[in-house]
């Protein structure tokens, strides 16, 4: 992604475009590369905002979603963004959730799409073999719908991150978290305009989690997009930007 990450305080991130605000939140394995088909699309006429989650930087004990949800508080706090459109993906969509149910002022709708919160089948969950580079490479293709979407890029880069002990720690005890952290309950009381994007062969978190989601936020739109893994954004980017367009030019018109 050739965009600058600009550094203020501890807050690391990526900032491109004027117009309403789209804060984007990547996943326990994600980066701010997983977005870079959005911003393109969408930089134009929206602001787009990617932080850099500090997932292996929490003290162990504080590594949780909460955490994360209370960091992107102080970073939107911090830059005085108002009436921000959140959309997050796996643990990012999860931080979404939490970070509405604690603080729903500042925010004006939220899109998830793969988001954990109510059942994942959570690719941090174990790593018996992470020194075995194939086993890895079979791990982060699972992510997908097409195997050839693992970039090798991105399999040495989640092989680097299991084969650092601080890190793999970290993301053990965020994948527990995430487990723990179930959303059912308070669903109900998240009255925001949400759009749900899913891929229909999502194996981490399958169709029927998105359904669930439907059935409990009371005012969610579901989409599908097929052929399409864990990651739509990033696997069928084409789809994604369109299908998050016209939702938010219907749901927010003329970005009122």
């Amino acid at each position: 992604m050739q965009y600058e990450i600009k550094q203020e305080n501890d807050f690391h991130y990526i900032e491109e475009g004027n117009g309403p605000t789209l804060l984007l939140l990547h996943g326990l394995f994600g980066a701010l590369s997983n977005w870079t088909d959005v911003v393109s699309h969408f930089s134009q006429r929206y602001r787009i905002v990617i932080p850099l989650m500090p997932i292996y930087n929490l003290p162990i004990l504080n590594t949780n979603v909460k955490a994360l949800s209370e960091f992107v508080h102080d970073f939107i706090k911090f830059k005085q963004y108002k009436d921000v459109i959140l959309i997050g993906n796996s643990l990012g969509g999860h931080v979404t959730l939490v970070y509405v149910k604690n603080h729903p002022e500042n925010i004006r709708g939220m899109v998830l799409t793969g988001s954990s919160g109510l059942y994942e089948n959570a690719m941090g969950g174990s790593f018996p073999r992470r020194e075995d580079y194939n086993f890895i490479k079979q791990k982060v293709e699972y992510t997908f719908y097409d195997p050839a979407s693992a970039s090798k890029e991105l399999v040495d880069e989640v092989y680097g991150i299991v084969n650092d002990k601080g890190k793999l720690i970290r993301i053990l005890s965020l994948a527990k978290s995430a487990i723990r952290h179930n959303m059912s309950d308070d669903l109900q009381f998240m009255t925001l305009p949400t759009c749900l994007i899913w891929g229909k062969n999502d194996t981490i978190t399958p169709p029927d989690v998105a359904e669930e989601f439907h059935r409990l936020l009371p005012k969610s739109e579901l989409h599908w997009i097929d052929k399409c893994g864990h990651a739509p954004m990033m696997e069928q980017g084409k789809e994604f930007n369109a299908i998050l367009d016209a939702w938010l030019a219907k749901t927010f018109p003329k970005g009122e």
